[in-house]
Parts: structure tokens; C-alpha cells; sequence
């Protein structure tokens, strides 16, 4: 079993209300893992940047000066919840 599979399953709206304002908790996505950065000084009020909390970052990785490993230092809390392809 992979440790992905042992992580609760997050909705985006879940995620979207963990932006720094609604809630205490500040939460990101990357790769369709959720992590927890309330912790840390650089996602204060929600706002890392030009980034906003209570989103999936993954596109915008690419115009970050740093890699995914910064994430590694982020505690999962769960997967995001795919989003059904339309046909």
C-alpha cells in the first residue's frame, strides 16, 4: 500500500476554504497531494508571493524559483479530489 493511499480524500472546496482567511489552517496542493503550511512564515495571510493558499499549485510550479523538494518539509494531509474529465 502506498503511503498516498492511507491520506484522506480532499475536495477542492475543502482546500479552497483552507486560503488563510476563512480558516485557521493554510493548505496548498501539488501533484494531487494536499499539504498542511500553516507553519510556515512564508504562506502568512494566505499569500506566498504571487501565490494564493487554497489552491492547487501545480501549474504554477514552473514559475517558482525553487523546486517541488520544497515541499518535502510540508506535512500531507491528504489527496485531492480529481476533478472528472468531460467527453
Amino acid at each position: 500500500m502506498d503511503a498516498k493511499d492511507a491520506l484522506p480524500i480532499i475536495k477542492r472546496n475543502q482546500l479552497a476554504l483552507r486560503n488563510g482567511q476563512d480558516k485557521p489552517e493554510i493548505w496548498v496542493a501539488l501533484n494531487g497531494i494536499v499539504f498542511d503550511v500553516s507553519a510556515s512564515r512564508l504562506w502568512r495571510n494566505g499569500k506566498h508571493y504571487e501565490h494564493w493558499a487554497g489552491q492547487d499549485l501545480t501549474d504554477e510550479l514552473g514559475d517558482a524559483p525553487h523546486t517541488e523538494k520544497v515541499f518535502e518539509k510540508f506535512k500531507a494531509i491528504g489527496v485531492l479530489e480529481s476533478t472528472p474529465k468531460s467527453s
